[in-house]
């Protein structure tokens, strides 16, 4: 009995934690849109989330931590601890062979996030002009999508789809341009396009310019 009691309460403890995250994640992503990034204060993000500053810190370390977890979070989509290459929307654009499907689900999946972290992005973007820990992580978030979409040209390289004499580098920097947050923000957001009408125009892209 005693075990069972155990494993009741780290359940509830493991159901507490993942509400205060969710709690001071919903928090930072209000505050930093309105305020920004470096006026945004941590004890602000407490407040907001109705969750005590210790445990703020303690689930998230930092200010650059709280911002982190939001953007892993927005990109996912949801909290689940699973990498977006294991997601099997993206596992199954590895396996497929039509290169105008990998590329029109690529340029699905990727609109869908640009959706939702083109606001936080921006917050990232302009507090890198100014802050070290915010300048670490854009680097390497910019690092990590380079992968992720060096996969989908790796994918068609091996299966011969690639337009001919297109280098993978080339490819690998076409579909870096034309699926970043910059230029959804461009079109979507500074131009009024739909984000419908942006990921027709991004597959399309896509296929005219790779295959």
């Amino acid at each position: 009995m005693p075990d069972n009691e155990d494993q009741r309460s780290a359940v509830r403890t493991q159901a507490r934690t993942r509400l205060a995250r969710r709690a001071v994640i919903d928090a930072a992503r209000d505050l930093f849109i309105d305020g920004g990034y470096a006026l945004t204060t941590v004890a602000a993000i407490s407040k907001r989330a109705d969750v005590p500053e210790p445990t703020v810190y303690r689930l998230f370390s930092s200010k650059v931590g709280i911002l982190k977890a939001l953007l892993d979070v927005s990109i996912a989509g949801d909290d689940e601890p699973i990498a977006i290459p294991q997601r099997p929307e993206v596992a199954s654009l590895l396996d497929e062979s039509d290169p105008l499907k990998v590329l029109a689900g690529f340029a699905a999946i990727t609109t869908q996030i640009n959706r939702r972290i083109h606001g936080i992005y921006h917050v990232l973007s302009r507090a890198a002009d100014s802050d070290a820990d915010a300048t670490a992580l854009l680097t390497a978030l910019d690092e990590q999508r380079s992968r992720g979409q060096a996969r989908i040209v790796e994918s068609l390289h091996r299966r011969h789809k690639l337009r001919t004499g297109l280098r993978r580098r080339e490819a690998a920097d076409i579909v870096h341009a034309l699926m970043s947050p910059q230029v959804y923000r461009l079109l979507v957001i500074d131009r009024g396009w739909d984000p419908e009408r942006f990921q027709q125009w991004a597959t399309e892209a896509l296929i005219q310019h790779l295959t």
